[in-house]
């Protein structure tokens, strides 16, 4: 089996191409897809705990400092203690990251709008009930160790 024919190649492959033309969107907005994703999964009403906020996105905690760090020096962001958990730090959407959150969300909606221009509406579910099956296979810890012929 070539490369190109393997599940994890072809989702990678795919992956980092959306992510570079999304990097490319946001570097003319002085930001990165990374900025742009953390603004998207903020309450805008009541923020969002930060212990929260790396799991939803399925970011490491380091990783996540990092952007969340880089955001508050850009002032799309705040940080507010917790009302219901004095321990806890609430992220904050300032109006300036409302703004850029408004582009990311409008250069998401655009490209979802054209993919679904060009692909069946029947293929996108297929897609969606094939990656919803990888994923659970993965959750569920299924045994991928398949001994090799011989």
């Amino acid at each position: 089996m070539q490369k190109e024919q393997t599940v994890d190649h072809v989702l990678r492959a795919t992956w980092q191409a959306v992510a570079k033309m999304y990097n490319e969107q946001a570097v003319k907005h002085d930001s990165t897809m990374s900025m742009a994703f953390v603004l998207l999964n903020i309450d805008i009403e009541n923020g969002t705990p930060s212990t929260t906020l790396g799991p939803l996105m399925g970011m490491e905690p380091t990783s996540l400092s990092r952007i969340l760090k880089s955001m508050e020096e850009k002032d799309l962001i705040y940080r507010e203690k917790n009302p219901e958990d004095g321990r806890g730090i609430l992220i904050k959407v300032t109006e300036f990251g409302i703004e850029k959150r408004n582009v990311s969300k409008e250069h998401v909606l655009i490209f979802n709008e054209t993919i679904r221009k060009h692909i069946s509406e029947e293929k996108i579910n297929h897609f969606f009930e094939v990656t919803q099956t990888i994923n659970k296979l993965i959750n569920n810890k299924v045994d991928f160790n398949i001994k090799p012929i011989k």
